[in-house]
């Protein structure tokens, strides 16, 4: 269906809401900035914002809307024959070749990462984040393997493939933080990747294969 008027204005509000605060957030510090400011700037009230955003880290975060199930569409989307970690791998990879900024290779990174680095509240919402996709990504895994609820194992390979997210995405993010290019830090995320790829089991390599899995309780 067709966006009407209605949506299409309230979605550029809430965008240029989310613009400006970043801007200040960046070159003010999240800790410096508050609603009123970003309010003021918009040139909105608070109210507005606060319907927008009902938290000063959900506007800081707001460019990251899907991350808690990226990894998990990554493992149901994975191809025959392959298993969720191999899928997360090779996901990864080609973001990484790409040179995407969706992993932070992009120049700002830095800033960005800074910011989070010097504000606890978005630590504190960042690591909020890493238990929601961890708990998202157990859920598809037992989905997706016809687990019963009280195995262990669907958790315990999410922990593994969440691992495998978090390393390169942390290694990414540090090497941005030093003032490397993109394309440097890249080529080492790449060669990380391989480390990774060799530390893991084969039982967690080899775990929820596409074709093989047993089918989910009816």
């Amino acid at each position: 269906m067709a966006e009407g008027l209605r949506e299409r204005k309230k979605r550029e509000t809430r965008q240029r809401i989310s613009d400006i605060a970043t801007g200040l957030f960046l070159e003010h510090g999240f800790m410096n900035v508050t609603i009123a400011d970003v309010a003021e700037a918009a040139d909105v009230s608070v109210n507005t914002v606060y319907n927008y955003f009902p938290a000063k880290e959900d506007l800081f975060f707001d460019r990251s809307e899907g991350t808690v199930e990226q990894l998990s569409r990554w493992v149901r989307d994975r191809d025959a024959g392959e298993s969720a970690a191999r899928a997360v791998l090779r996901e990864l990879r080609a973001e990484v070749e790409a040179v995407s900024p969706r992993v932070g290779l992009m120049e700002g990174y830095d800033r960005f990462m800074r910011c989070v680095q010097e504000a606890p509240p978005l630590r504190s919402r960042l690591w909020s984040m890493r238990q929601e996709i961890h708990a998202h990504l157990e859920q598809t895994l037992r989905g997706e393997t016809g687990a019963p609820a009280g195995d262990p194992v669907p958790d315990l390979m999410a922990g593994q493939i969440c691992w495998i997210h978090r390393t390169v995405f942390e290694a990414i993010g540090r090497e941005m933080v030093a003032g490397r290019a993109p394309r440097d830090v890249s080529r080492e995320a790449l060669l990380l990747l391989d480390g990774i790829e060799e530390l893991l089991s084969d039982r967690v390599l080899g775990y929820a294969v596409r074709g093989t899995e047993r089918p989910a309780p009816v």
